[in-house]
């Protein structure tokens, strides 16, 4: 581990984490030595004692006294028998019994040494067999300590290597919830809207069927990896604006939840039913309000850059009609979705007719222009109107929920239902 930090270098979070947990290994590694040495001594080597050499002499022991016992059985069996037949045949010579006499006392002799051998053996077993138990308790004693040593290191160590964790702010952005990103980054816009916008507001504004034309599946797998580890690195993605707005219609769709909010849905879809053009601008106002702080700022940053995008209507073809099209359904979906028609049906009705006159009003739902290089790590553009259609400057009361009608709602209205169609 810590020869690899080295060539990581510990400017990298897994640098960091190899030299971190390589040094916690090694103190571990040193607690397991110490502890295999101490077992070996306090408990191995006397257990070894008792095992290869006192239990191998007792079992020695027992078998020759099994053996002598059989030789003495046998003497003495040789002993009566000619005792036994002196009696009736002469011929047995004396001196052979008294012989045989002494063989037999000989053999029991034997036997009764060994016995005693035998029993001094087993005593001194018995008043050692303390000691011997006292090893196993010794064995867990030390475990106990082992264990409670290795604890300490890996306790003294996991806040070291959280905080390495929780201080990397280079993780993936695609597909991690937006709250959870912008607190780890401190980030006020999500790094791929902000990375994106900012890009094509340098190359894209002016290109033909921006978000509808599809990208190089390569270069957008590149470029939305590059945004997951928030490279600076992006010089390459400026000269294709077709792979940036992809990674920014993939970055919507990817978060968990939408940027318009699920707990919202009902009330967007609802909005969007209304047939007074007045009232339906005052609802979609009141619920853009009600979203929370941070999908709310980002919406408005989003929302913004689309108007921009639509006052090159005539260069880039992309309408405010056709922004909503092909964008509206990764801003808005049920959490529950069903079936492709359903969410087909869904978008045409309800998205399109939500996304489409907040961003012809943009200026109006939003007042105020709008800094796109937010975090100051791109070329600054300068902040302009973004409201491609007039409006008057009492648009907004402040302060107060209800709001004046738009000045070009004249000109827009019976607009919102019929919709372009546009391919």
């Amino acid at each position: 581990m810590q020869e690899g930090s080295v060539q990581l270098s510990d400017e990298t979070l897994l640098g960091k984490m190899l030299d971190t947990c390589g040094d916690a290994e090694n103190k571990l590694a040193m607690e397991l030595s110490q502890h295999e040495v101490q077992i070996e001594r306090e408990v191995l080597d006397p257990l070894c004692l008792l095992t290869e050499t006192e239990i191998p002499n007792i079992q020695k022991q027992r078998k020759q006294l099994a053996k002598l016992v059989l030789d003495w059985d046998s003497a003495r069996g040789r002993y009566n028998q000619a005792h036994k037949t002196s009696g009736t045949n002469f011929q047995v010579h004396p001196s052979k019994i008294e012989s045989l006499k002494e063989e037999m006392d000989e053999a029991g002799n034997k036997v009764e040494q060994c016995k005693d051998q035998l029993a001094a053996d087993m005593y001194s077993f018995v008043s050692k067999e303390g000691e011997y138990a006292r090893c196993f308790v010794m064995l867990l004693e030390a475990q106990a300590d082992y264990h409670r040593k290795a604890l300490a290191v890996i306790e003294k160590v996991l806040p070291e290597i959280q905080a390495h964790q929780d201080k990397w702010t280079e993780k993936p952005a695609f597909g991690t919830p937006l709250e959870e990103h912008l607190k780890r980054s401190g980030r006020e816009i999500a790094v791929p809207i902000e990375a994106c916008v900012m890009m094509l507001l340098e190359t894209g504004m002016r290109e033909e069927g921006l978000f509808r034309i599809a990208a190089g599946a390569s270069k957008l797998k590149k470029l939305k990896a590059a945004l997951d580890c928030s490279t600076s690195q992006l010089d390459e993605f400026y000269s294709d604006p077709h792979a940036v707005a992809g990674a920014l219609k993939s970055y919507l769709r990817e978060l968990p939840e939408p940027l318009m909010t699920y707990s919202l849905y009902e009330e967007w879809t609802q909005a969007a039913s209304i047939q007074d053009q007045d009232k339906k601008l005052q609802e979609l106002w009141r619920i853009c309000n009600r979203l929370p702080e941070h999908y709310r700022v980002n919406f408005r940053y989003l929302i913004k850059f689309l108007a921009k995008l639509a006052q090159n209507s005539d260069v880039n073809k992309m309408t405010p009609s056709n922004i909503a099209i092909v964008l509206g359904p990764n801003l808005l979906w049920a959490k529950n979705e069903g079936s492709l028609a359903e969410m087909a049906a869904a978008t045409s009705v309800h998205v399109v007719a939500v996304i489409e006159p907040i961003i012809q009003h943009a200026d109006w739902f939003f007042p105020g222009d709008e800094d796109f290089n937010v975090s100051g790590a791109f070329v600054a553009v300068p902040a302009v109107n973004s409201n491609h259609l007039s409006h008057t400057g009492n648009d907004y009361e402040c302060g107060t929920l209800e709001r004046k009608r738009p000045v070009s709602m004249t000109v827009m209205e019976g607009d919102l239902l019929k919709k372009e169609r546009w391919v």
